[in-house]
Order: C-alpha cells, then sequence, then structure tokens
C-alpha cells in the first residue's frame, strides 16, 4: 500500500495500489510525461485577458474571479502544478491513483513553491469523502480508464458547488482507430508491459505499413515517441472511447448536464468546409445532438470529446449558454481566446484576413473576414462591448452585421462572452 501525499505530508488514508490495474499500470508508466519546467506556462498566463476568457469559457455570465476551488482529478505528473502556477489565487487540489505521478507533481510544487497546491493519493471514485466543494474540476483523459465512468462522474458531482463547472475529455472512437487495431494486435501476441516488450513493439510500430490508420493519429501526437506514451496508447489495461451519443448518454448518467463543446467549430454544420455542403441546411434542421452526431461521422478523425457539464440540478441560469436571440447580445464584451490568429496575407480575393485558432485539429476552420468585419474584430480589447465596438468601427446603423459576425465568431471559437456588462457588475460567490 502507499500513504496517500497531501501537500507534501502523508496522509492517514492509504489506497491500495494493486486493487485496480489501472492504478499499477500508471505507477510504472506515469503519463503524460514528466517535465521539470513549467516558466513557459506560467509566461504564458501573466496576461490578464487570457485569465478572464478562461473563466468566461465556462461562465459567461458572471464577473471574473480568481479565487477559485479547483480540482484537477487524475493530474498525472504536472497538470494540477501548472494550474497552481498560473493560477495564484486559486486553491488546487491534485489527485491520482498514480505514486509515481504524484512524486513528479510533488517535485513541481517544491520547486515553484506552490503554496495554493495539495496533491492527495485517491481515485476519482472515492472523491466524496473529501470536505472541499469546488467550482471547477479538470478531468481530461481519466473517466475512460475507470471501470465504471458514470460512477466516477456522479462521484465528481458530489463535490462539485451547484453553479460550478467540470471539464470534461474523453476518447472517442473513429478519431482512434488505428490505436485500437494496435491494441487488439498486442492483445493477439500477448504483448506485455516489459522493457523489452515496448521496445519491440515501438520496432514494430515504426516499420508499419504507411497506409496504416496508426500513421496520422502519431503525427498528431506530440509524444508519440515517449515510451510511457507509447505504453498508454497500446497497452493500456482499460480504455474506452465515447461517440457523441455514448457521451450524451455517461454525461446524463453520471447526473451532469451538457453545456457547451470546449471547442465547439468542429461539431458545428455552418463552421468549416462543411457549411459549404448541400448537407449544411439539412443537418442544421436537425436537434444540435444529432448535429453533433451527424458532424463526428463527417470529420472521422475526432480522437477526443470536451466539453463543458454542470449538475443536473444546479440553476438552469448559471451562465454558461450565449444566446443571440434577444436584444442583450448587444452588451456582451468580447474576450478573444488565446490562441487565436489573424493571417492577413496571402488572401482570398476580397478578403481583408483570415482567422483560425491554432488549438483546432481541423485545418478547414478558417474564418475568411471582409474589411469592415476586421475593423471589428481590431476593435476587440475585452473591456468593450460589441455595440461599443460597432461604434467604434463605425457599423453603427448595422447592427444585423455586427450581431452576425460576433455570432460567427463565437461559433468558430475566436471569442468568448462576458454576457454581464462588464468587468464590474455581477457576481458568483
Amino acid at each position: 500500500m502507499a500513504v496517500g501525499i497531501v501537500a507534501g505530508c502523508a496522509e492517514t488514508r492509504t489506497l491500495d495500489s494493486t486493487a485496480d490495474p489501472v492504478c499499477a499500470f500508471y505507477t510504472n508508466h506515469p503519463y503524460p510525461p514528466p517535465v521539470a519546467n513549467l516558466d513557459r506556462a506560467r509566461e504564458e498566463w501573466q496576461d490578464a485577458t487570457r485569465h478572464r476568457a478562461d473563466h468566461h469559457l465556462y461562465w459567461p455570465g458572471t464577473t471574473y474571479r480568481a479565487d477559485l476551488d479547483i480540482l484537477v482529478a487524475g493530474c498525472g505528473t504536472w497538470q494540477a502544478a501548472k494550474y497552481a502556477l498560473c493560477r495564484p489565487q486559486a486553491h488546487v487540489v491534485g489527485i491520482d491513483v498514480s505514486t509515481t505521478s504524484l512524486e513528479h507533481t510533488e517535485q513541481l510544487r517544491r520547486k515553484y513553491a506552490l503554496t495554493n497546491l495539495e496533491t492527495m493519493h485517491r481515485s476519482v471514485e472515492d472523491v466524496g469523502v473529501m470536505q472541499p466543494r469546488f467550482d471547477l474540476i479538470v478531468c481530461t483523459g481519466v473517466l475512460h480508464h475507470l471501470l465504471d465512468p458514470a460512477e466516477g462522474l456522479r462521484a465528481l458531482r458530489s463535490v462539485l458547488k451547484p453553479d460550478g463547472v467540470i471539464y470534461l475529455m474523453v476518447y472517442a472512437p473513429y478519431g482512434r482507430t488505428g490505436i485500437y487495431m494496435l491494441q487488439e494486435y498486442c492483445r493477439t501476441l500477448g504483448v506485455g508491459r516489459s522493457d523489452v516488450d515496448i521496445a519491440d513493439l515501438r520496432a514494430a510500430v515504426a516499420a508499419l505499413p504507411p497506409q496504416h490508420p496508426l500513421h496520422a493519429e502519431l503525427a498528431t501526437s506530440r509524444d508519440a515517441r515517449n515510451t510511457h506514451a507509447l505504453a498508454d496508447a497500446l497497452l493500456n489495461p482499460r480504455d474506452q472511447s465515447y461517440s457523441v451519443h455514448a457521451l450524451f448518454d455517461l454525461i446524463e448518467r453520471g447526473g451532469m448536464r451538457f453545456e457547451r463543446w470546449y471547442w465547439q467549430a468542429p461539431y458545428l454544420p455552418e463552421c468549416g468546409a462543411f457549411a459549404a455542403t448541400p448537407h449544411a441546411n439539412r443537418v442544421a434542421r436537425l436537434p444540435p445532438r444529432e448535429q453533433y452526431a451527424a458532424l463526428e461521422l463527417w470529420r472521422g478523425t475526432m480522437g477526443a470529446h470536451s466539453v463543458v457539464v454542470s449538475r443536473d440540478d444546479g440553476p438552469a441560469d448559471t451562465g454558461v449558454k450565449v444566446v443571440f436571440d434577444d436584444a442583450r447580445w448587444s452588451g456582451f464584451v468580447p474576450i478573444r481566446l488565446p490562441y487565436t490568429m489573424c493571417v492577413e496575407e496571402p488572401l482570398p480575393q476580397g478578403a481583408a484576413a483570415v482567422l483560425l485558432n491554432r488549438s483546432h485539429q481541423h485545418r478547414d476552420l478558417l474564418l475568411t473576414i471582409t474589411a469592415p468585419e476586421k475593423r471589428m474584430f481590431d476593435a476587440i480589447d475585452g473591456q468593450r462591448t460589441i455595440a461599443e465596438i460597432a461604434i467604434r468601427a463605425g457599423l453603427e446603423s448595422a447592427a444585423d452585421c455586427a450581431k452576425r459576425f460576433f455570432e460567427k465568431l463565437w461559433r468558430y471559437d475566436q471569442v468568448v462572452f462576458e454576457t454581464v456588462g462588464g468587468a464590474t457588475s455581477g457576481s458568483r460567490r
């Protein structure tokens, strides 16, 4: 048995690392690959606008708060430390079943003197015994490794504040076809997890035929050459994936409510290359869930789904929804997301710029904008409302143009909105 860790000190509770093969797996193969330096992340998060953008992705209808209670459930080797370092006013708790991962996190905690970080050796299913209630729970790449993911989600729900949200990521099936083929290959050969077996597997993967679907999946992986990453992908003892329909079923069985996709443009028929197809209008007439499922099938390469969910018994006006069907849109404050880019050359004929989000996997999600739209885009400063931006851009008499443009920016993951009328109003305590 391994003794739990709390802020570097022994905890009375213990967790049997041999009880679950996933626990033993990640103790021997910590993932993601450990890092010794988080300076770049700290530098990126010096920008106050980035903090507001992150907050309003989850809570458009609330004023920015820095002192959140955050749980990183399945924190791996550095995720909880990154959250604590980049959000110094937040209280961050990181839990994991892998003592090896927690040891790496503890090294970062000591290096950066992260007094706002606690770590605990604890499973997701066992968080219900914890006293804190969290504003934000981050659980990415974890639930799909549990014996009962819905049970794990219900456990997280039990420590989520009524107006809190969970940022959740789970595997998706179609973009992991090559991985699942190689997992079956490894089971057929009885490939184990010893250093020799993994070295032999690496050689076999390197010799794969060029048309094998795994090649495309490895090309988009930052960790493809890492031994533990290869083991995580191909030798994990438990690995489930979720289509859109299966994901919505999981969310509902976990007592949660879907609020938005973390990156929503790939799922929307009005975005990207699909918008120009004869089926775009046909798909747009479907209920939202069916639209998302259709786009998952059309795109074909989604390897994961990232969503924001809230408690199904939480307040209906949690502020996560952004709508443009009433006059309130003109008072929204747009805030640019950090990975957006404005390209001004070379350009299609008649275009003033092309906007893209560098974190998008799908390269067709480009937004071509006109000169008047470019003036509005340039006037976004995280403080002005849409109405004020339109006036500044000389479009005060073209309200419909501003409305369509900013709704399009939002759908393409270019901006989030503070919908409470500016940075000084409202409160979410």
